[in-house]
C-alpha cells in the first residue's frame, strides 16, 4: 500500500509561526553571531575582542564611567565585566581607579593608548555597512528600531 502524502497544512493558522526561520529571535540570534564573526577580523588589529570592542565604545562616549554604568550600557553582569576589564587594563587601555567621593565605586578610565585605540576604530562602521550593502543612514534606522524593540520586550517583561 502506498505512503500517503502528509500535508504540511493545518486547521491552525499559528502553526505556521512554529517554523524557525519565522522566528523574531532566531532572526537576531543568528544575525548576532554572523555580526560577531564579521567584526572579528576589523578588531584583530586592534587587539580587541567584540565585547572588548563595546566596553571601548562607552568610554570613548565619556571617559571615567563606573563598573555599574558599564555593565548596564552593556547589559552585562559583573561576573562578566570584570574579567573583560582586567584584560583592557593588562593591554594597558583601561585603568581602574576608587571612586573619592565613594570608595565602593570603581570607575573606569581610559588611558593614552586607548584613547589612541579610537582612531584605529574609525572605519570599523563604514567596513561594516558595506559588508551588509546598507549605507550608514539605513544601518541608524534598523539599529533605532531594534533599540525600540528591546524596550518595548524589557517593558512586557517588567509587567
Amino acid at each position: 500500500m502506498p505512503r500517503s502524502k502528509t500535508s504540511t497544512t493545518t486547521a491552525d493558522p499559528r502553526e505556521q509561526w512554529l517554523q524557525l526561520d519565522r522566528q523574531l529571535c532566531f532572526a537576531l540570534y543568528s544575525s548576532s553571531l554572523a555580526m560577531t564573526k564579521l567584526y572579528k577580523p576589523l578588531l584583530a588589529p586592534l587587539g580587541l575582542t567584540y565585547p572588548q570592542y563595546l566596553v571601548m565604545l562607552v568610554l570613548w562616549e565619556a571617559d571615567g564611567r563606573s563598573v555599574s554604568h558599564l555593565g548596564q550600557r552593556l547589559s552585562l553582569d559583573s561576573g562578566t565585566l570584570t574579567p573583560l576589564l582586567k584584560r583592557l587594563e593588562q593591554q594597558a587601555l583601561i585603568e581602574r581607579r576608587r571612586a573619592q567621593d565613594d570608595e565602593r565605586r570603581v570607575d573606569i578610565f581610559l588611558t593614552p593608548a586607548g584613547r589612541k585605540l579610537r582612531a584605529q576604530a574609525l572605519d570599523i562602521p563604514s567596513h561594516l555597512a558595506c559588508a551588509t550593502s546598507c549605507n550608514l543612514d539605513e544601518l541608524a534606522a534598523l539599529t533605532r528600531r531594534l533599540h525600540e524593540i528591546r524596550a518595548e520586550f524589557l517593558q512586557g517583561a517588567a509587567d
